[in-house]
């Protein structure tokens, strides 16, 4: 017995009651079995998209798949972690870029930028409001590419007073411009974005230490949310409270393929918001011509047309005269 135990010690080697890792196994075994991690994930869709090589069809669905991933906040904040910015928004200029692959990278920037501060700051950084505003213009761009370029726009620009300061007069002219666009779509997101920035809002001062997370930009200064003071001078001075009463008492009669345009009510209400917005909520006032030539399109229409309430409706009403 005592020689078997002997024999038993001499030949166990190192590894007994001490595991080795072991050196044998494929990484591509282990990523199949356990997953690869979302980041890997992430840099392999980018990578994917970013290759002229593969096929139009692969690049999208690999941008489509990035921006199911990055509808997670941490992982649209990983954007920053991983270098992945930059490259991203190359793609909107890229010469190898598709109209296609344009429209589903403004939609990865603009779900990553979504209610996300820390993303707006460092997307910001960039300078990337002259490409995004570029793509408003008809001539420029389709109206899919025009209606994701102000989804990115809003994801950028909402309670982001820093970015809405760096708007300069010819981006502010082409959202005027945006109001009168021929597909309906982009005139709807248009005065829902500018009736955001416009409308005021209440800021809370952080209480204790502010902790690094998606939110910690506009923690630390709450004034960073506040847009209605900043955009409301170049809305005046750009026209854009003009260019809605226009909109409003003398609507496009054609749209972009030809057909006759119905009054339409989504539109309508969400330009009534906005005027509500800047005569009520922030006291402006429009010229005299307008408020008169306004006054009377909406006395001829009923309150009820809109989702406004009785006090709201009274107070516009009161405003107009």
């Amino acid at each position: 017995m005592e020689s078997l135990l002997r024999w038993s010690i001499e030949h166990s080697g190192p590894s007994v009651g001490a595991p080795q890792p072991r050196t044998d196994l494929d990484a591509g075994v282990i990523d199949l079995i356990l997953g690869k991690s979302d980041a890997e994930l992430m840099k392999e869709d980018l990578a994917v998209a970013s290759d002229p090589h593969h096929s139009e069809d692969a690049r999208v669905d690999a941008l489509d798949h990035l921006e199911m991933l990055i509808e997670q906040i941490d992982n649209a904040n990983n954007l920053e972690q991983l270098e992945m910015w930059q490259p991203l928004h190359s793609l909107l200029t890229s010469p190898d870029s598709t109209d296609v692959i344009v429209l589903q990278a403004l939609w990865v920037i603009g779900t990553a930028l979504q209610n996300n501060p820390a993303a707006q700051q460092t997307y910001l950084s960039s300078n990337p409001l002259p490409t995004l505003t570029a793509f408003l213009v008809p001539a420029n761009s389709s109206p899919q590419i025009r209606s994701k370029a102000l989804y990115a726009l809003s994801g950028l620009l909402k309670h982001n007073a820093p970015a809405v300061k760096a708007l300069a007069s010819d981006a502010w002219l082409k959202l005027r411009a945006a109001l009168a666009d021929p597909e309906i779509t982009v005139r709807r997101k248009a005065v829902f974005l500018l009736n955001t920035l416009l409308t005021p809002n209440e800021t809370t001062v952080q209480a204790g230490p502010v902790h690094p997370n998606s939110h910690a930009p506009n923690l630390v200064d709450p004034s960073r949310a506040e847009t209605s003071s900043v955009a409301r001078r170049p809305m005046e001075e750009q026209g854009i409270f003009a260019a809605v009463v226009g909109a409003l008492v003398d609507p496009l009669p054609y749209g972009e393929d030809g057909d006759v345009l119905e009054p339409d009510l989504d539109f309508e209400e969400k330009s009534i918001r906005l005027l509500w917005t800047y005569m009520v909520a922030c006291d402006g006032v429009l010229d005299p011509e307008q408020k008169k030539k306004l006054a009377q399109w909406v006395a001829s229409r009923t309150a009820d047309r809109w989702a406004f309430s009785h006090d709201e409706f009274s107070l516009f009403e009161a405003a107009l005269h």
